[in-house]
């Protein structure tokens, strides 16, 4: 039986390496290929989190106004919150509002506005005929025995 002390990771370096000029440039271009993609890959996460920041900044910007809420509270929700949308800043205030004297407004619908236009809507309904009517009419007219009769039933519809 055979006692072997050495790493498996030591099993790569048996492998003949180039010691010439050649072989040194090679593993010092590869050395500075490598720091310049992690000096890329630094400065693009650099500038994912700036982006992502002001991301998050604007939507709760946004939503603070939609609300009438002072954009001064987008500091306290931007500490308390990791994952920023439209309904996780609306959740939070509902939550926390109290703390800046926000209370939710109920969305009511608009029933002044369209009061108008029903009651307009009503008033030319409401005189005009409908086929039950005019059968009703019609029946009246035929039904009328006299020139009076008919005179009268005919001002009363208008």
């Amino acid at each position: 039986m055979s006692n072997n002390y050495w790493d498996e990771e030591d099993d790569d370096l048996d492998t003949d390496i180039d010691t010439s000029n050649d072989g040194t440039d090679l593993l010092k271009k590869l050395r500075k290929a490598k720091r310049s993609d992690e000096k890329r890959i630094k400065e693009l996460t650099e500038q994912l989190e700036t982006l992502s920041k002001g991301q998050r900044e604007r939507t709760v910007k946004e939503v603070l106004e939609k609300q009438g809420v002072n954009p001064k509270a987008a500091r306290l929700i931007l500490k308390d919150l990791e994952d920023v949308s439209e309904e996780t800043v609306a959740n939070w205030l509902e939550d926390n509002g109290d703390l800046f004297g926000f209370v939710k407004q109920e969305e009511t619908p608009e029933v002044d506005g369209n009061r108008a236009e029903l009651r307009k809507q009503n008033a030319v309904t409401q005189g005009a005929i409908t086929p039950d009517r005019g059968e009703d009419l019609e029946m009246k007219i035929d039904g009328a025995q006299s020139a009076e009769e008919l005179t009268r039933i005919l001002y009363s519809q208008s």
